[in-house]
């Protein structure tokens, strides 16, 4: 498994007239922590698209427990529970303090620039073999 947090500050641009954040708001949010947790384990993005490799999301479920809030200081945990072969799974939290507010997962698929699926590049499997070893 592997993990990482960013920390967001709600905008007041995020949220409706009461204050209470967007459902849409959540996914660029999930954005950052996925990006965040790819370049905190050697492999950013950036390189990747490079590299002529995209990862779109086929999937995104969430799950809305409580409201956030405009201005508050929110954590996004982002966390690969297993080792992409083909997809890439994620799940993340968002938290207010320690108070959970969503869960989410989203699936991503590697696709080159013509938009066809293709397989993960060899240092990208590589990293990957050695964030989740065999057991």
């Amino acid at each position: 498994m592997i993990q990482s947090e960013s920390q967001i500050t709600v905008r007041y641009a995020e949220t409706d007239m009461m204050g209470v954040v967007y459902h849409g708001s959540y996914l660029p949010w999930f954005e950052v922590g996925r990006t965040a947790l790819l370049k905190q384990h050697g492999l950013p993005y950036r390189d990747l698209e490079a590299q002529g490799y995209f990862l779109p999301v086929l999937e995104v479920n969430v799950k809305y427990l409580r409201p956030a809030l405009y201005d508050d200081t929110l954590r996004i945990v982002s966390t690969m529970t297993e080792k992409p072969i083909l997809r890439i799974r994620l799940n993340y939290q968002v938290l207010r303090s320690d108070v959970l507010l969503a869960t989410a997962q989203t699936v991503h698929a590697f696709i080159d620039r013509e938009g066809r699926p293709v397989r993960p590049p060899r240092a990208f499997a590589e990293k990957m073999d050695q964030l989740f070893p065999m057991v």
